[in-house]
């Protein structure tokens, strides 16, 4: 599950750490969207390694040389796009309200946001699939830090409060539990968005898991309240 805190780069939404050059920021936002609707299609649909930025820049209606003078190289320009899904899908999470209900309740509206997100923005998905993937591996470590630590400490924290309050289990490992309610909600992204993974969930959840919303929001949570409520141990 991504959870960023953005910054504002007149009037677009990028991650804490800059990859892109200052000229970017100088451009106007028409030209600006072009650039990142038409790189988010190409990494999309043919990943970092084979996607090709003279492709973007011409889809974008602009120069390779200015292509350049935006950023500098192919690397910069996927990791802007990483950051841009990421903060798109802040704004989502930003809009919901985590400061009321319980451990499950704040979960329940993470999934639904999650799922909701995956199934309108799946090409931003897809690209994080593939920042994931083994042959990006001099990039996941970057990503990864920047990201999942805070996503990370944000679990952690319910937990431990729940544990207070009684909803969790006093011996719930608070790291493992945070590792596994994030993978459930990146599984859970990931199979709205890849053909594989939506093909792997309709073997596992049933062929109407991609019609059937509630379906999955309910398995989750049940799953997740089994696993950490109080007499999951007993």
């Amino acid at each position: 599950m991504m959870m960023p805190i953005n910054i504002d780069a007149n009037g677009m939404t990028f991650f804490l750490e800059k990859h892109y050059k200052d000229a970017f920021d100088k451009i106007s936002e028409d030209k600006r969207r072009r650039i990142i609707e038409a790189a988010i299609s190409e990494f999309s649909e043919k990943g970092f390694v084979v996607a090709n930025i003279n492709v973007i820049a011409k889809n974008a209606g602009i120069s390779i040389g200015s292509m350049y003078n935006y950023f500098d190289s192919k690397e910069s320009l996927f990791l802007t796009i990483v950051d841009y899904g990421y903060a798109v899908l802040e704004g989502v999470i930003s809009s919901i309200d985590l400061e009321k209900g319980n451990i499950y309740d704040k979960i329940e509206l993470l999934v639904r946001a999650a799922q909701q997100f995956s199934k309108t923005h799946p090409e931003l998905i897809q690209i994080y699939l593939d920042s994931a993937s083994a042959g990006l591996g001099h990039l996941s470590e970057k990503l990864s830090r920047q990201v999942e630590s805070i996503t990370a400490d944000f679990y952690r924290a319910l937990i431990a409060e729940a544990k207070t309050d009684g909803l969790v289990a006093d011996d719930i490992d608070a790291h493992a539990a945070a590792f596994c309610i994030d993978n459930l909600i990146l599984l859970m992204q990931y199979s709205y968005t890849s053909g594989y993974f939506r093909e792997r969930m309709k073997i596992f959840a049933g062929a109407d898991a991609l019609e059937n919303d509630e379906k999955i929001v309910t398995g989750i949570m049940r799953f997740i309240r089994g696993g950490l409520g109080p007499t999951a141990t007993s």
